[in-house]
């Protein structure tokens, strides 16, 4: 089984810097249709079936699977999950970067570089263990459902967000907690693979972040 990951496409507070978790939302940028719009390209050009789409039901990541079903050359059943919502960031929620790191700084770098020593109470947030804990049941729910073993490949599509899918997939990696982000963060409407040929007991890498489809430049803005 394959499961490939998308983080959603690029939204107004993203361009902002804003920091947009569970409980915050603002909407697509026009120019993010386009990219999603090239995603589908590559994945209908690979000729990649997916046996069935699963989305953080928050409205970003919503719409990027609902438009990028539709340009697939075969859509799929589309099922919307708030276990892969992104971390409930708290007093965080919608402040811009430079504000949250004068205002909660400790919180800030731990949360980017060191997510062993994450203590989101003092902003009402949620930490990574719950988070992953939330996603792998998912994850390990998917695998029970789909994976047959003496069937063929089957792959997964979910879209979600970038500091959850992040966390989640290294962690399915089984990558230590202290290392979570040793790898930066993820592009938006990028597309990252990862592989379990034993029913999830183990997973390897297919690759990470993929973005070669996209035709633009990107900046410090794409990625989180």
């Amino acid at each position: 089984m394959k499961l490939y990951f998308v983080r959603h496409g690029k939204t107004k507070w993203n361009l902002e810097g804003r920091y947009q978790g569970g409980g915050g939302n603002s909407p697509l940028l026009p120019e993010s249709y386009h990219d999603i719009t090239l995603l589908a390209q590559y994945l209908s050009d690979a000729q990649i079936q997916f046996s069935a789409i699963y989305a953080s039901p928050l409205q970003r990541a919503a719409e990027t699977a609902v438009n990028l079903n539709k340009q697939l050359t075969h859509p799929v059943p589309i099922i919307l999950d708030a276990r892969i919502k992104e971390f409930n960031l708290g007093k965080m929620e919608g402040m811009k970067f430079v504000d949250a790191e004068k205002k909660y700084p400790e919180i800030i770098k731990a949360f980017r570089y060191h997510p062993d020593l994450y203590d989101p109470k003092k902003i009402q947030g949620e930490d990574f263990n719950d988070l992953i804990k939330r996603g792998q049941d998912l994850i390990f729910e998917i695998i029970k459902r789909y994976d047959k073993p003496e069937g063929p490949e089957v792959n997964i599509l979910i879209v979600s967000h970038g500091a959850a899918l992040v966390a989640l997939i290294r962690s399915l990696l089984g990558v230590d907690m202290k290392d979570l982000r040793k790898r930066g963060g993820l592009v938006n409407t990028s597309l990252t693979c990862i592989e379990t040929e034993n029913g999830g007991a183990s997973f390897e890498e297919v690759f990470w972040n993929k973005t070669d489809f996209l035709d633009k430049k990107l900046g410090a803005t794409d990625t989180i």
